[in-house]
């Protein structure tokens, strides 16, 4: 029986465990397949305050999880395959643990970002393909590169990314776009982006220094052709990682857990939500880490007024 268990370790996880841990409620934080969230797989980090020269994503993480440790926070490796949360305590089915019970849940599972699955992507994920403007689009000043994506969110990444790069062209494998018509318009307003539509992406190209160029079938030819880029830019969504939760905690229509605004409780007691599981919006790590630091105070608040309530 834990006091908490946190599931996830990116960001929110691992600032929530250093709260808690401060608390002396000697949390549990249990690791899935990925420890240490999406910035493990970033480069450097710029934008996180403290660090003026930046820091390595994997070396940041590293340092939470430290410092989590430091103050007491246990930390074991499994994949939660079922939660049960009808009851307390919440019942927690672990592979290769077994079964865990906890007095409080904090879900900091993240969200994934989701992949074309073309050769060349995930091997270049920090080479010069990213799912990130607002974390990476610094890197590539005055440089072409190319948005992949045909949504809102293309949209968003391309205008974002026209602030540094030299040309932004945005790629979609169908001659029609599925964003807003705002967002269509605002994008061929903005005369450094150019349109690749109708293109099916095939390969991302790449060289000893990184990403050269993107293979694309031109779907009204049917020809092969490369686009010389020096960065891609995947923006077709993130997955939220809720699927364990067997519907249990309630989500908007894409997946993402609901809390309460200005909180981190979800639709259950005892249960609470931070990091980009409860993003949609903003998914950067120093939002992530806030819930975090958040999502600690209201397990302790929650589990001190339990206690008063048991001793009444």
């Amino acid at each position: 029986m834990y006091k908490t268990v946190i599931i996830g370790t990116g960001p929110g996880g691992l600032t929530a465990a250093i709260y808690l841990a401060r608390a002396n409620l000697n949390p549990l934080v249990i690791e899935g397949q990925e420890p240490g969230g999406q910035l493990t797989t970033t480069t450097e980090v710029e934008n996180f305050p403290g660090f003026p020269e930046g820091i390595m994503g994997p070396e940041l993480m590293d340092n939470m999880r430290k410092q989590a440790e430091r103050f007491g926070a246990q930390f074991k490796s499994g994949w939660v395959n079922q939660v049960d949360l009808s009851k307390r305590p919440f019942t927690l089915q672990v592979e290769d643990l077994g079964e865990i019970q906890a007095e409080s849940v904090i879900v900091s599972t993240g969200a994934s970002a989701k992949y074309l699955g073309i050769p060349g992507e995930k091997e270049n994920v920090g080479r010069g393909v990213s799912t990130c403007a607002t974390c990476d689009g610094f890197f590539f000043r005055n440089k072409k590169i190319i948005v992949i994506g045909g949504g809102d969110s293309a949209m968003e990444e391309a205008n974002y990314l026209t602030r540094f790069a030299s040309e932004v062209v945005l790629v979609n494998r169908r001659s029609e776009l599925r964003a807003s018509k705002i967002m269509q318009d605002r994008a061929r307003a903005n005369g450094k982006i150019s349109w690749s539509l109708n293109r099916t992406p095939l390969e991302v190209v790449s060289g000893e220094q990184g990403v050269t160029g993107l293979k694309v079938r031109n779907n009204d030819t049917g020809e092969d052709e490369i686009i010389e880029t020096n960065g891609v830019f995947v923006a077709i969504g993130h997955t939220p990682n809720t699927g364990f939760l067997g519907g249990q905690l309630t989500t908007d229509d894409h997946g993402y857990l609901l809390v309460k605004p200005g909180t981190t409780e979800t639709n259950i007691p005892g249960v609470f939500a931070c990091g980009d599981v409860q993003d949609s919006r903003y998914r950067q790590a120093i939002s992530a880490a806030g819930t975090g630091c958040m999502a600690a105070l209201d397990t302790e608040r929650y589990l001190e007024n339990a206690e008063a309530a048991a001793a009444v």
